[in-house]
């Protein structure tokens, strides 16, 4: 398709150099994942391979997101990162990595905030009675009294929080998001429904609670982990429900790649959002693709 001049800020994408760095899910072939095998994922994933994919998107700014680099030094992620960007300008946002039920939490948010591109804290709350498609190993942890004191002090320091969960935690983290108005919480993925067509009801029922919370905005990306075979009129009810309850004010267009590379090429993802909101006003998608990203992630 014919591509327009909006220039894009990609919102959520990964690098790794599994020769030079530990990512156990990469580095220890720790598997099936929740969206299946990721065997074309283990080889090394650069900026160089990032903007060979990206080529040709008018791609300006991007925003790098947590990848399951090794937890015990989990601002080592963010020092790799920043000297990457220092060397070569991207990424521009770095979303980091802690532990937020670990005593030392205020500390290593400290380590992450002397580095100048550090945004604000990824920990994936994914609870899922199924093994594979699991992260945490019980529910409800955002209830509990030490993860709540390690949010406090991301509000403490005025970091976002990046938010990945399945739908029927969103009532749980609508919760969360009325009893901490002043922390901005971005949702991943677009609420990651990865159960199948079965699922759009309920899915769709949680963001519309979810989306009540005005400090709560929306990443779509990822839609390629639930549908393996999607096409731009498969996933066109996501993205439109998302922009409906959410408003294209809190909305935000992201390529999740390289791990969306096992199901599309990266210029595959960004014509389908520009199909999808061709009648858009410039405006609108200009915030979509570009503004949103910026004012939330501060670049």
């Amino acid at each position: 398709m014919r591509r327009d001049d909006i220039p894009i800020i990609d919102a959520h994408q990964h690098l790794w150099d599994l020769d030079a760095n530990y990512h156990p899910w990469l580095s220890d072939q720790v598997g099936p994942a929740a969206w299946g095998s990721y065997d074309a994922l283990l080889r090394n994933y650069t900026l160089d391979d990032f903007l060979r994919d990206a080529e040709g998107q008018s791609l300006v700014k991007a925003v790098h997101l947590d990848v399951g680099w090794d937890p015990r030094d989990p601002v080592g992620e963010t020092r790799w990162l920043q000297k990457i960007a220092d060397e070569r300008g991207f990424p521009h946002g770095i979303v980091g990595y802690a532990d937020l039920s670990r005593p030392d939490v205020a500390d290593v948010l400290d380590a992450h905030a002397e580095h100048a591109n550090f945004r604000g804290i990824r920990q994936s709350m994914n609870y899922h009675p199924e093994k594979a498609k699991t992260y945490l190993d019980r529910p409800e942890v955002s209830r509990t009294p030490e993860w709540r004191r390690g949010f406090e002090e991301l509000r403490k320091r005025e970091l976002s929080f990046d938010l990945q969960l399945y739908h029927p935690q969103m009532r749980e983290f609508f919760e969360l998001a009325a009893d901490y108005p002043d922390v901005q919480i971005i949702l991943n993925h677009t609420g990651m429904q990865v159960d199948g067509p079965d699922h759009f009801q309920p899915w769709r029922e949680g963001m519309s609670v979810l989306a009540q919370a005005p400090n709560v905005a929306c990443k779509i990306s990822g839609l390629g982990m639930g549908d393996h075979d999607w096409t731009t009129e498969s996933i066109r009810p996501y993205v439109e429900h998302a922009i409906e309850v959410f408003g294209v004010e809190r909305c935000m267009f992201a390529s999740n790649f390289p791990v969306d590379s096992l199901f599309s090429s990266y210029g595959a993802i960004f014509d389908a959002f520009r199909e999808i909101t061709r009648d858009f006003s410039r405006d609108e998608r200009m915030a979509l693709f570009h503004d949103n990203a910026e004012r939330f992630y501060r670049l």
